[in-house]
């Protein structure tokens, strides 16, 4: 079997900075020496490059046409709630607004999944209708009504930031063309003055708030998509922050992509899609943005609001960064089974301070009972047996690695006791390292193109530290590697794992020989033939790891918890006659797991790895499997 090959993704040449436009700067927003941004037509392929075209969604129907370029008669218009051109404008609102409230079939109807309210962009119809409810009492709405003004509400909230960063972006351009020196940061400093004494803001407050509305003046169909309550603010500042390594015409492009599906995603999501896609227009801006960075590592600590304090390390390498988190954990697992009390979060926080602070951590362990003796240092990290990942121990040098290849492939690193002969003399606890679970496109671990790994449970990240990582675990003798083949549209179509280690990095045909000699079991594609079907209720370590690589998070709409991390559930309950099968588990979090058991709550599995979550006010949510970065 032969792996298809990845095209190299497209360079910042490939994304032009648009020439700049003639005019004075008033026109041409905050930056003098910048054009005006023309709006992006937005198509489905993005050039001849297939890496991108596969990472671009669905956008059709997103219109980025400027405001008051055509009138087109509004869901309120088309029902005969909002008042038309040739209506009298001098009439109070209250009353048209009573009547149409009246004239339809209720607020229950007009807010309820599908009726002409849910879908009702923001202004003064929506508000009007929604503070008629809140006057009639919320009691009144039924639930599916209820979460249909919820959702209004947001709505309005969107459109409110959206006026406020316009608003803002309108007084700094007014204050930057009265300047004598637009580009002096002296100059920014006097409008966010201006900004906290007008809105009664801290400084730094003011400061991030004129950083926002410079950011979507450069991204006009974000900040349009604001205005009309597609995304909401938080959605729009994440746009902002993960767009700023690309310059404008790319920035621009990279958001189109990504616009019409922000609504359906969560900010973290949202975050780790768009920083792979930034990671596969440009990796080497990414590389030197964090280059840069890195001149600001620093410690940092302050004082929490209970009177507590914090202590965090800021701008640090990635791979030590990683393999720092994972130690604690790994110690602190082990603490844990030995029977110190405390949640996984209070052992953490102990162990790290407790390294920190120079104490053994075995120190931390509980006295033994008299007559009893204490419980050996204990390998920590038991994720979830058969995990789809790379399960291996660290290196000589102390960190535990990973590196999993295969159009996409999982790693994960299980801890062991390094003895007395570990990193720097330690023993016991302090010996263990820790479980890394990498995911890295196989043309990325060949060392062939430069697309971004995934870190479970931390997202993309850049390919040196994939590969950096990926060395580190392969030191280790007991790394275990998983493949996973991908189909065209980047999920998973067949998984396998072995213990047998690839060849050395110059090796790249060897390796390519190593990727497609093992034995692959298949997803079923489409409907379930039910063959991978076990007997018991315990599914075996293959399935477990098809089902992990098939969904690689926790299946609730929105939640990121890695799946090796996860509880297999029968989404059909083992002993009302669901089948250990594929077809009928998915991975689900602790938390979401008990949601699924809650009262109201139902959970249907129509097609292998599609989840239907109806909750108790009556919508439906569905979740697909994700996409590997083919």
């Amino acid at each position: 079997m032969t792996l298809p090959p990845s095209s190299q993704p497209p360079g910042p040449s490939q994304f032009p900075d648009p020439a700049p436009a003639s005019g004075n700067s008033r026109d041409q927003g905050p930056y003098p020496d910048r054009g005006p941004h023309p709006d992006l037509g937005l198509h489905r392929d993005l050039g001849p490059h297939p890496d991108l075209a596969a990472l671009d969604p669905d956008v059709e129907g997103l219109d980025l046409a400027i405001p008051g370029d055509r009138h087109e008669p509004s869901d309120a218009e088309l029902a005969g709630l909002d008042p038309g051109p040739g209506d009298d404008h001098d009439e109070p609102a209250g009353p048209w607004l009573a009547a149409a409230a009246a004239a339809a079939s209720g607020l229950g109807a007009g807010f309820s999944e599908g009726g002409v309210l849910d879908g009702l962009g923001p202004g003064a119809a929506l508000a009007g209708f929604s503070q008629h409810a809140l006057d009639d009492g919320l009691a009144a709405l039924p639930g599916d009504a209820l979460v249909g003004l919820l959702r209004a509400s947001r709505r309005l909230s969107a459109w409110q930031s959206g006026v406020e960063l316009a608003a803002v972006a309108e007084l700094d351009h007014r204050r930057l063309h009265e300047s004598g020196r637009p580009g002096s940061s002296r100059v920014s400093e006097h409008v966010a003055a201006e900004l906290a004494a007008a809105l009664v803001l801290t400084g730094r407050t003011a400061d991030g708030l004129l950083g926002l509305a410079r950011d979507l003046d450069r991204l006009p169909a974000v900040r349009r998509a604001l205005l009309t309550g597609r995304i909401d603010r938080a959605r729009a500042a994440v746009f902002a922050a993960e767009l700023a390594a690309l310059g404008d015409c790319a920035a621009n492009a990279a958001a189109a992509a990504f616009l019409a599906e922000a609504a359906e995603l969560t900010t973290g999501q949202l975050r780790a899609a768009l920083r792979t896609l930034v990671h596969c227009i440009d990796p080497s801006a990414v590389r030197r943005r964090m280059t840069k960075a890195r001149g600001d590592a620093r410690v940092e600590s302050w004082q929490e609001g209970s009177g507590n304090l914090a202590l965090a390390g800021r701008e640090l390498d990635p791979a030590d960064a990683i393999a720092a988190d994972r130690r604690i954990t790994a110690i602190a697992r082990a603490l844990h089974a030995a029977g110190t009390p405390g949640t996984l979060d209070q052992l953490r926080a102990a162990v790290y301070t407790a390294l920190l602070a120079g104490r053994d951590p075995d120190t931390l362990r509980p006295e033994p009972e008299p007559g009893t003796h204490a419980a050996p240092g204990h390998p920590p990290d038991q994720s979830p047996a058969g995990g789809p990942g790379i399960s291996g121990a660290p290196g000589p040098d102390g960190h535990a690695g990973t590196g999993g290849p295969a159009r996409a492939r999982h790693a994960a690193g299980s801890g062991e006791p390094a003895g007395a002969g570990g990193p720097g003399g330690a023993s016991g606890l302090a010996a263990l390292t820790g479980s890394v679970h990498l995911t890295l496109p196989a043309s990325t671990w060949l060392g062939l193109t430069d697309l971004p790994g995934e870190a479970a449970g931390l997202g993309p990240i850049d390919a040196w530290t994939s590969r950096d990582l990926a060395t580190r675990l392969a030191a280790g003798p007991g790394t275990r590697w998983c493949v996973t083949l991908t189909k065209p549209d980047g999920t998973a179509a067949a998984h396998a794992c072995t213990r047998a280690g690839p060849p050395p990095p110059e090796g790249t045909a060897a390796r390519q020989a190593w990727l497609t000699s093992h034995q692959f079991t298949w997803l079923d594609p489409g409907r379930c033939s039910h063959g991978s079907q076990a007997r018991g209720y315990r599914p075996p370590n293959t399935i477990c790891d098809l089902v992990r690589a098939r969904n690689r998070t926790c299946t609730f709409p929105g939640c990121r918890r890695p799946a090796v991390a996860c509880d297999l559930d029968h989404t059909i309950p083992y002993d009302q006659g669901g089948r250990t099968c594929p077809c009928n588990l998915a991975p689900l979090c602790r938390r979401h797991h008990r949601a699924k058991q809650a009262p109201g709550w139902q959970l249907d599995q129509p097609g292998p790895g599609t989840l239907i979550w109806t909750a108790p006010h009556g919508r439906s949510y569905t979740v697909t499997p994700e996409p590997y970065l083919a």
